[in-house]
């Protein structure tokens, strides 16, 4: 059945979506309503403020698409058929990206994008092996549609935890920990185990669990290998959250915490049954491996990656310039020069970016895709990157990182103080103080330090990334010249 709601959704349909029987578990309580629950719901009425904006005029036109049919869907679901097309999607992308500047990472459009590329690929992908294989790819279809025509935010998880690191080295994972299928029924799979890491997941209408590209092609592997989707609140399907950092603080005092919480949660499959119409893949591990790169996914992730990227730099740049102003600290060298390595970075990002898109081509499915190359560099940069615009932060904002007053201070008996101590040459004390707490929020805050960890391990960990892209760099021309000049020796 297709959502009542076909198309875009409001804010209000969103968060009235999640309130159901969800087993979230944080600080110690389940959770009764994660729409009112502290430390979760500023970051659910943040994306459900985002929602609204698909019906904005001031941006329904980048960030939707109409269908065939006349619905207007999130333009991340678009089926890119042209140069234009992934233009038009990384357009959206970015605009999502700048409503939070890039902090709130887990926008629906990311998983969106991948949901498109595996659906454009089911049939060419999924149905290599035998009827049952043919069914998958129906499922898949059906799922697209679905997500769709009923807006659905998802979140996904892909990591096993590791009981042992040498068998998780070997590619293969443990019956003690990891997640697996402990049963077949005519109704569907029983999976039972845990994952790691569902970012957004309290607050999701669906999970994704999709396979891992590190698990090997082996029988030892076939329990572990499969991919499927649930709603959250499906019976036996729990969500241990992590600590919030949204402690309750007003938007001066966190202007980033308080607003862009989007929760990270270990998933926890107690004996789920999963319907069979809700099974993408199954005892399949070589298809499981390859899934990611053959439906080109990735590439359609890495797109929506790079332009939240960009976003994020472009802010830290303009954070940076206004202390620099700020302080009266623009004239000096020293300055200048911390603040355009940062700028540097960023116009790398969005070369990159724009390399990739303008050299779009159709894939062997009939889907046109970024060109990889550029994003795939972007994508193994960043993690670099973002941990030294933070250092560069730190190095400008120094002590006044953490010497600011509270937005309180400005109404009590000793305010007047507070507003002769804390001035600037181009800022009031109280300018100054939101300036220098929102670096904070970026730099040093528990919110802050977790997006420089989000940063550096997005994808994976840096070594295998690495390795990764030097698998998939075309090097056999680079090669070959070598080759030439040495034969004519």
């Amino acid at each position: 059945m297709l959502h009542a709601n076909q198309g875009i959704r409001t804010g209000q349909q969103y968060l009235d979506g999640l309130r159901d029987d969800r087993e979230i578990w944080h600080r110690g309580q389940r959770v009764t309503d994660v729409t009112t629950a502290p430390g979760i719901a500023r970051g659910a009425a943040t994306l459900a403020h985002f929602l609204d904006r698909q019906h904005d005029p001031q941006y329904q036109d980048a960030v939707t698409y109409v269908d065939g049919q006349g619905h207007r869907c999130a333009m991340a679901f678009l089926r890119p058929q042209s140069v234009a097309d992934v233009k038009a999607r990384g357009k959206s992308y970015y605009q999502w990206a700048t409503w939070s500047n890039g902090m709130f990472g887990r926008t629906p459009d990311y998983k969106n994008a991948s949901l498109m590329a595996f659906a454009a690929a089911a049939d060419g992908f999924l149905t290599q092996t035998d009827n049952q294989a043919t069914a998958f790819a129906d499922n898949m279809k059906a799922f697209y549609h679905q997500a769709r025509l009923g807006d659905k935010v998802l979140t996904h998880t892909l990591v096993n935890p590791v009981f042992n690191h040498q068998q998780a080295a070997e590619g293969k994972f443990s019956d003690k920990v990891a997640l697996q299928v402990v049963k077949e029924t005519d109704a569907g799979i029983v999976v039972n185990g845990a994952r790691l890491l569902a970012t957004l997941g309290p607050t999701a209408d669906e999970i994704e669990v999709f396979p891992s590209t590190v698990l090997k092609a082996h029988a030892d592997n076939i329990p572990f290998a499969f991919a499927f989707v649930l709603p959250v609140a499906t019976p036996g399907l729990k969500m241990l959250a992590r600590d919030s950092y949204d402690d309750g603080k007003s938007h001066f005092d966190a202007p980033l915490s308080s607003r862009y919480e989007e929760m990270d949660a270990v998933v926890i499959f107690d004996n789920v049954l999963v319907p069979w119409e809700r099974v993408f893949m199954y005892r399949d591990p070589s298809l499981c491996n390859r899934a990611m790169n053959e439906t080109n996914a990735v590439v359609h992730m890495m797109h929506q990656v790079a332009c939240g990227k960009l976003a994020k730099a472009e802010f830290m740049v303009g954070l940076m310039c206004k202390i620099a102003q700020a302080t009266g600290r623009d004239k000096d060298m020293h300055t200048k020069g911390l603040i355009a390595e940062v700028m540097m970075m960023t116009e790398t990002v969005r070369a990159l970016l724009f390399q990739s898109e303008h050299q779009a081509h159709g894939d062997q499915y009939g889907t046109y895709m970024p060109l990889r190359s550029p994003i795939d560099t972007s994508r193994n940069l960043f993690p670099k990157m973002y941990p030294r615009m933070v250092e560069i932060l730190q190095l400008l904002g120094s002590s006044s990182l953490m010497a600011t007053p509270s937005e309180a201070d400005f109404d009590t008996e000793i305010s007047h103080d507070v507003q002769q101590y804390f001035q600037l040459a181009h800022a009031d004390a109280r300018a100054r103080t939101a300036l220098y707490r929102l670096a904070h929020d970026v730099a040093i805050s528990g919110f802050g330090t977790r997006q420089c960890l989000y940063e550096r391990f997005f994808f994976g960990p840096p070594a295998l990334m690495n390795a990764a892209y030097y698998d998939v760099y075309q090097k056999d021309e680079a090669m070959a010249r070598v080759e030439t000049l040495l034969d004519e020796g």
